[in-house]
């Protein structure tokens, strides 16, 4: 089943080819109103947590570390993943995110576990295995 999954400013013009609109951010974007995101969803609990986020703080060199530890907090809700790829089989989602940059982002890290540019291969209650076939490599995610 194709994965109909972009990411996108929510601060950008919304258009209807853009499908199921979700926000994947945890608080609320600055100066925007609720009426003017054109929401399906607001998603909190797939956003990064609190702490992490705190700790991320938007800092291109801790990207890296932010994304493992991310995907390690996307497994406790799988539920909704699952829910997202079947949305994402019948019609285009919009994970939406406020940070200003475009790559190094939460939304990002969840589009590439959503689409399977980052496969889990094994769980373990201390760690997590992920494969990313980008890199061609296996990295063990040990839980912080």
């Amino acid at each position: 089943m194709h994965r109909n999954f972009q990411i996108k400013r929510v601060y950008e013009t919304a258009f209807v080819d853009d499908g199921y609109r979700i926000l994947v951010d945890r608080l609320w974007p600055r100066g925007l109103k609720k009426e003017d995101a054109m929401l399906d969803e607001w998603n909190k609990e797939i956003a990064p947590s609190t702490e992490l986020r705190k700790w991320f703080d938007h800092q291109p060199e801790k990207f890296e570390e932010f994304s493992k530890r991310y995907r390690e907090e996307l497994m406790a809700h799988e539920d909704d993943l699952k829910r997202l790829k079947e949305i994402a089989g019948e019609r285009m989602v919009s994970l939406l995110y406020a940070a200003k940059d475009s790559q190094n982002n939460n939304a990002a890290v969840l589009m590439d576990l959503l689409t399977g540019k980052t496969k889990k291969l094994a769980a373990h209650s201390s760690a997590h295995i992920y494969y990313e076939s980008n890199q061609r490599q296996y990295k063990n995610l040990q839980h912080h």
